[in-house]
């Protein structure tokens, strides 16, 4: 017990708590960003991501993971506060979080399996766009202090990890963000601060119930958007822990973070914040600051409260060009160049699932949208493929006049087709012999196939005699097929 403590939370206590610094800068402006985007005062996302941050690095299932408010989940509140305002948003939230602890219990994290390593990648190449491009509207119609500022933020991250001994001790992103607001401030520069994103909150967020009528009509309204929230969310939060797994090359519980980004989504809701989910920009932020275990993750939640109610006169000052620096540094971090140079040695489909899940994402700014579509592309791709590897080979016994098919390989729904080409129904031989003990039947789709080969070959006067079904696939023959029972052919023709 006291060892598992050590490791997930004080195995690397300055680098953590160096990190969480470092994460706790980013996340403001963006939460404050992601408020306005959903429509509400920017303290609602900055208590969110104080209280996800926090509540996550307890009930979490991935260390060193940093969850608040997002903009994919601030995109799907727009209408809701439009429409019915906060409370009703309040309400979306914490049901939001029930149906994510519900996916928790019910095993759904596990689902991850099904995304493929190109969907994943693309997702990632598609996060590092989305994020560079929500820099450029601070360098858009700006004086050329901003762009000297942007460059000498990306030189010095860059650049002060290269010097001796301090380069690793302290986070570059940090050194960035102090030496930039201390230059701003010294030559009193006239350029875009996180004072001029909104106004920051004054008071420590309080217990608070959801002011809206507990009736079927409230459910009614806040159903759809907490359904498009938790999934949206779960999307980010799994694809997310999967880079992380593989930056840290340690394993992660996604059943656990399922239940815990739920919990972290409820209590946001108590305390008047907006439903969040991972942050794949600020978790890369924190892995390559140095940070590792929990600790970090509540570091970044409990130093942005801190910052936010003690150190706002300094925190206004922080120029935007320092925190756009640190972002694109994430975007060129984040975006997976090893996937352009493998453009030419991957298979087409494997390339097409990548870009079409990065033109989606981009295109719709809705990450489920372009998971989606890559699994499915994916699939299909997948099932093709699968349907490929399936061989029928046959021998003919002169003496019996006897030709036995031999069928290798998965027969399903893509197959079936194939299979049934596979087999010469104007032979005249007395006798067919399938064997399948080295085949499986998968589907009601190949057990129909089954059924036309079978009784095509007794329409030409042949006997048929099928053999070798493993039990798995005579108990799916044996329940749909129908060449073996009465009025086959009849059945046949009515399915």
């Amino acid at each position: 017990m006291l060892k598992s403590l050590q490791k997930t939370w004080f195995s690397n206590v300055r680098g953590d708590l160096l990190s969480g610094l470092v994460v706790a800068l980013a996340l403001i402006p963006e939460a404050i960003a992601f408020s306005i985007i959903a429509g509400v005062d920017p303290k609602v996302g900055l208590y969110a991501s104080f209280c996800i941050a926090v509540v996550i690095a307890f009930v979490g299932g991935r260390p060193g993971m940093i969850s608040a408010a997002t903009g994919a989940m601030a995109l799907l509140m727009v209408t809701l506060v439009k429409d019915h305002g906060l409370e009703y948003l309040l309400a979306a939230t914490l049901l939001t979080g029930a149906l994510q602890v519900v996916a928790g219990f019910l095993k759904l994290g596990s689902l991850m399996r099904f995304v493929s390593r190109s969907v994943v990648t693309g997702f990632v190449n598609a996060l590092a766009i989305l994020i560079f491009m929500a820099q450029l509207p601070e360098l858009t119609n700006v004086t050329w202090h901003v762009y000297a500022m942007t460059a000498a933020g990306l030189g010095i991250i860059y650049l002060f990890p290269l010097i001796p001994v301090v380069g690793r001790l302290v986070p570059s992103p940090l050194i960035c963000i102090t030496l930039l607001t201390g230059v701003a401030m010294a030559l009193n520069l006239d350029i875009r601060t996180v004072g001029d994103m909104g106004q920051l909150p004054d008071t420590l967020p309080v217990f608070l119930w959801p002011d809206v009528p507990m009736t079927l009509e409230t459910l009614q309204i806040i159903l759809p958007y907490s359904l498009a929230m938790a999934v949206v969310g779960l999307l980010e939060s799994m694809m997310t822990s999967t880079i992380v797994d593989d930056i840290t090359d340690t394993p992660s519980d996604r059943n656990r973070e399922c239940r815990g980004q739920g919990i972290a989504n409820i209590g946001a809701g108590l305390l008047g914040g907006m439903a969040g989910c991972a942050m794949i920009g600020q978790s890369i932020i924190n892995m390559k600051s140095g940070g590792r275990t929990r600790l970090s993750t509540l570091a970044a939640g409990i130093f942005l409260l801190i910052m936010v109610l003690v150190l706002d006169d300094w925190l206004v000052r922080i120029p935007m060009a320092a925190l756009v620096a640190v972002m694109i540094m994430v975007s060129i971090g984040t975006f997976s160049w090893d996937s352009l140079r493998n453009l030419r040695k991957h298979p087409p489909s494997t390339n097409i699932v990548m870009v079409v899940t990065v033109i989606v994402v981009v295109a719709t700014h809705n990450l489920a949208f372009g998971v989606l579509s890559g699994v499915l592309l994916a699939s299909l791709f997948f099932a093709n493929k699968v349907g490929q590897f399936m061989l029928i080979t046959s021998d003919h016994d002169e003496q019996t006049d006897t030709r036995t098919y031999r069928v290798v390989g998965q027969v399903f729904f893509s197959a079936s087709e194939k299979f049934i080409a596979s087999f010469d129904f104007k032979e005249a031989v007395d006798a067919v012999v399938i064997d399948l003990s080295r085949a499986h039947f998968w589907d009601i789709t190949a057990v129909g196939a089954l059924d036309k080969v079978v009784l095509k070959f007794r329409r030409e006067g042949a006997d048929v005699e099928v053999i070798g079904l493993n039990e798995a696939s005579a108990t799916i023959v044996d329940r749909f097929g129908v060449h073996d029972k009465p009025d086959a052919v009849d059945q046949l023709m009515g399915h």
